[in-house]
């Protein structure tokens, strides 16, 4: 009697070893012909059949359950919180381009910076960019061991559960895969899928949803995997993060191995040699869009060279060697119903237009931006009128111009206010010093004194790329501004020690909540212990959350702090090149500061203003003196590289450089763990010196710094 027709109750433990190894070799199979070659050779009762063979198998020896299981593409239902997965390498997003000057641009920057001739070859390889959610998987010897969100790049959530449920993803890959492999790709759900679902959510008496990418990313995020299995999911492999071993040498024969490993690929995939045929390529797939069966919403370009992928590097959060080539905005015609002001916190007053509900791109829009004082006088723009959105991806809706021949008799000219709708406080232009122009931004000047300011620098505060203080939104905040005990951040961390305080106010907040809507319902007032015990609990919780943020890396922080054209990337920078925040506040002291600013890459003349400006006002000084008495800021560790001898160290380059481009030789310092800085002091560890190199040379003979040639530098960095 073979072990496939022998009870599972007489299978001995080396038996049902051999047996699941079966089955699960045998499910996918069938599981790869279904649903990836439309092919089945077997029965659905058959196909039934082996899946409940492999459940009772499993049931009688949960010791033997396989990594790759076929139980695991429905699983339990998971935590309620998904835990947090650290991506190996970011997840970066994609520049985009919108016009075919913006793509031969692309293609310019990229010539320039390898320092390629017009004439040099330089391939591209081509794919349709899927609208959905983006999605890393690691494999180990082959086997799936853990799926993750994109998160904010660096850090994202464990859908693994999730991930198992879809057909797509193998749970064992075929072949000779590296021993290390994360695949990246797109979760999505195609047309018939997404009307099949909004079908069934009808009958059942269920709201529908808007979208497919919105259905999709909904669908892998559900708490319970069996909800993620019971929804028509797909899945398109197109890149990679960490990696043991490259099994090619372009972009398109990487998606080829994929392909091998049992992943599907998109089949619309092209590689193409010149920006003419990069441009044909994003024809064709606009004309060929509606009938694709699934959303797209652009084209994707990517140098096909891993090796010129690896000399272009990286800028901020976005790939030098790849861009996204967007479809044209979808536009409606609705009625701006109003103009709302909103003050942001930097004071900055925000027109928003408040629109009759109109669906664009399968998304219902509401509210849309105007931008500026200036932007409404060019539109025209007044209440009532009828107007054309747009709506382009996941950009803010924007209103496009004003339906002039529908406009109703007597609608009037709209006065944008010239004092803060928050607190009174004049709301005025300011001149740049620098062109002697009036920004286009209008601003209020009542700074701390003014809520709105203050309650958006304190909702930034507390955000997920801030100090992402779990539970405190902007409910509390609120109340706890109201009520007086918050008005800068330090105050958070002193109420976490007062909670007694910290419950009195919220609860009264709620119990004020609670009276309104018993005035308005007419119904008595009613105590519950419960009720009690409930609050109490929520602000044990809020407590534990802010006391778990005493300790804050330097990044954050200098994020937190809401400096005018600082935000994650900037903070980032600027913390790499001080590591401390005691270095970076005794530099905010010194004359010289926006110069020392300036000599970091990527930060420009008007953030390092920005920056100057914040610390020259006494108020700010203070917030963050106070803060620091509250929390510990981790330093700025510099980028750990293997075998690197500059990480950690600062760099300059002056002067000619003949076998490298000034952006690659800066771009691979910085990859290697060095801060590359424009000017020479003290600190600088190392010069590298060109032909023609002069006052910088100077300096760096003056200060006793070490000074290589060009042969030298790379000969130090060889083969890292």
């Amino acid at each position: 009697m073979t072990t496939a027709k022998k009870p599972v109750d007489k299978l001995t433990s080396a038996e049902a070893e051999k047996e699941l190894d079966r089955l699960a070799k045998e499910i996918a199979a069938n599981d790869r012909r279904y649903h990836g070659e439309d092919a089945p050779v077997i029965s659905d009762a058959d196909y039934d059949a082996l899946r409940r063979r492999n459940d009772e198998i499993e049931k009688r020896f949960p010791l033997l359950i396989r990594a790759d299981s076929p139980s695991h593409r429905v699983g339990a239902a998971v935590s309620d919180k998904f835990a947090k997965v650290v991506h190996k390498k970011p997840m970066l997003s994609l520049d985009n381009a919108f016009t075919d000057e913006d793509v031969h641009e692309f293609a310019l920057r990229v010539r320039r910076f390898l320092g390629l001739k017009e004439d040099a070859e330089l391939a591209f390889n081509c794919e349709p960019k899927i609208d959905g959610l983006s999605a890393s998987l690691r494999y180990e010897n082959g086997v799936f061991f853990q799926g993750a969100t994109r998160g904010d790049g660096a850090e994202g959530e464990d859908i693994t559960a999730n991930l198992k449920t879809i057909n797509d993803i193998p749970l064992r890959l075929h072949g000779k895969p590296p021993k290390v492999l994360e695949v990246r790709g797109e979760v999505y759900m195609t047309h018939a899928a997404f009307a099949a679902l909004n079908k069934r959510q009808g009958k059942d008496g269920k709201p529908t949803y808007a979208n497919p990418r919105n259905s999709a990313a909904g669908s892998v995020r559900q708490l319970d995997p069996a909800i993620t299995a019971s929804r028509a999911l797909n899945f398109f492999a197109y890149a990679w993060g960490e990696i043991s071993d490259l099994p090619a040498e372009t972009q398109h024969g990487m998606l080829e191995a994929f392909a091998k490993y049992g992943f599907r690929v998109n089949p619309l995939t092209k590689q193409v040699k010149t920006v003419e045929a990069v441009l044909k390529y994003y024809r064709q797939i606009e004309e060929k869009r509606a009938a694709l069966g699934y959303d797209i919403d652009g084209v994707v370009y990517k140098v096909d060279s891993l090796a010129l992928q690896d000399r272009l590097g990286f800028v901020s959060r976005s790939p030098r060697w790849a861009i996204a080539h967007k479809f044209p905005a979808e536009q409606a015609e609705t009625v701006l119903e109003d103009i709302d002001i909103q003050v942001g916190r930097t004071g900055k007053l925000a027109p928003v237009a408040r629109l009759k509900p109109i669906t664009v791109g399968g998304v219902v829009v509401e509210n849309a931006t105007l931008h500026n004082e200036d932007e409404i006088k060019r539109l025209d723009a007044r209440i009532g009128d009828t107007v054309v959105i747009q709506r382009a991806g996941d950009v803010i809706p924007q209103v496009v111009r004003v339906v002039m021949e529908k406009r109703k008799r007597g609608a009037k000219e709209y006065e944008f206010p010239h004092k803060c709708p928050a607190c009174g406080s004049h709301a005025v232009r300011e001149v740049d010093e620098k062109t002697g122009k009036e920004e286009v931004d209008r601003r209020c000047t009542g700074g701390l004194i003014c809520p709105a300011q203050a309650v958006e620098r304190l909702r930034h505060f507390v955000s997920r790329l801030a100090f992402d203080i779990e539970g405190f939104g902007g409910t509390y905040i609120e109340t706890l501004f109201d009520k007086g005990l918050l008005k800068e951040p330090a105050d958070i961390f002193r109420l976490a020690k007062k909670p007694a305080e910290l419950d009195r106010a919220l609860s009264e907040r709620r119990a004020e909540q609670a009276a309104e809507r018993r005035a308005k319902e007419g119904k008595a007032e009613t105590k519950s212990k419960k009720k009690d015990d409930e609050d109490s609990k929520l602000v044990e919780n809020l407590v534990r959350s802010i006391d778990a943020r005493r300790t804050i890396a330097f990044d954050r922080f200098v994020n937190a702090l809401g400096i005018r054209h600082v935000g994650e990337t900037n903070a980032r920078l600027i913390a790499r090149h001080y590591g401390t925040v005691e270095a970076f506040l005794a530099k905010m002291e010194e004359k010289d500061v926006v110069e020392d600013l300036n000599s970091i890459g990527g930060i420009g003349d008007v953030v390092a203003e920005a920056i100057k400006d914040f610390f020259d006002e006494p108020h700010n000084r203070k917030l963050v003196k106070n803060l620091l008495k509250e929390v510990d800021v981790e330093p700025m560790a510099a980028q750990k590289i293997e075998g690197s001898p500059v990480a950690g160290k600062t760099v300059v380059f002056t002067g000619s450089l003949e076998k490298m481009t000034r952006q690659e030789a800066k771009a691979r310092a910085e990859s290697l763990g060095a801060k590359v800085s424009g000017s020479v002091s003290a600190k600088t560890d190392l010069v590298v010196a060109g032909p023609g190199a002069g006052s910088k040379l100077t300096e760096a003979q003056k200060h006793g710094v070490q000074v290589i040639d060009e042969d030298a530098w790379l000969k130090m960095i060889e083969g890292l």
